[in-house]
């Protein structure tokens, strides 16, 4: 018999689309309200910290090297670390994942501020967007673009040309609202810290935390169901044919 895998990721359109799209924004909110509140440093964005820091080792700028180096390196982190406490929690990765990154969130507000070289309180909302990358991983470990926007732009590109050569992938079509959604949150996030300043970062908390409790009563009412989980199909050994359970 095969051995199949749950991974708790959710499977179906319903949950992962909308989630999705919540998620971008949350993101795009997150990383422009950190870009306008630590001189230019992006909270999610490691193309732009990378070449960022290309420049900065160019110019022997040791100071500037450090603050964007780290991020990066906290980012990989998050990342890292969300996906082993996604295949730790299981079926609840959806609203475990979501509070830890409502609580970073959170948690850079009250840490002292650091130097300019490691700026300590950005680092938590670094991790949280890391973090984020493991919500809606697939069994293969492949995840949607929840917190950067090239490869969103470059998959609905070449999708288009797809659509034309009659060969277009069902993730295509999912491109373009990441993308709209990604950009209307770092809109928000910009008119929040205008206003608000760095408390603007208890917006996205809240909303993390919000679908931390919609992936938690689905978790409850639906459980085992594709809206909050999905399964992996193994073959057997002796190539028979695979179950599914």
């Amino acid at each position: 018999m095969a051995e199949t895998q749950n991974k708790s990721f959710p499977a179906s359109a319903a949950t992962r689309i909308p989630f999705a799209l919540a998620l971008s924004a949350v993101a795009g909110c997150a990383d422009s309200i950190g870009f306008l509140e630590f001189s230019q440093l992006f909270m999610s964005f490691m193309s732009g910290n990378t070449t960022r820091f290309g420049v900065s080792v160019s110019r022997f700028d040791w100071e500037s090297t450090s603050r964007v180096a780290s991020v990066i390196v906290l980012f990989c982190f998050g990342a890292f670390a969300g996906t082993l406490i996604a295949a730790w929690v299981g079926r609840w990765r959806l609203s475990v994942l979501l509070l830890l990154q409502s609580v970073l969130l959170t948690i850079g507000l009250i840490i002292p501020h650091g130097t300019f070289a490691f700026p300590l309180h950005a680092y938590p909302i670094v991790i949280a967007l890391g973090l984020q990358n493991a919500t809606l991983q697939d069994e293969g470990g492949r995840s949607l673009a929840l917190t950067y926007v090239t490869g969103a732009v470059v998959r609905f590109g070449t999708g288009l040309a797809n659509l034309i050569l009659g060969t277009v992938a069902p993730s295509f079509w999912i491109q373009a609202p990441l993308w709209a959604a990604l950009s209307t949150g770092a809109v928000i996030g910009g008119f929040l810290q205008m206003r608000y300043g760095e408390d603007a970062f208890l917006f996205p908390a809240a909303v993390s935390a919000l679908l931390a409790v919609i992936a938690l009563v689905l978790t409850i009412v639906k459980p085992g169901s594709r809206y909050v989980s999905g399964e992996v199909e193994t073959h057997p050994p002796d190539g028979t044919a695979a179950v599914r359970i």
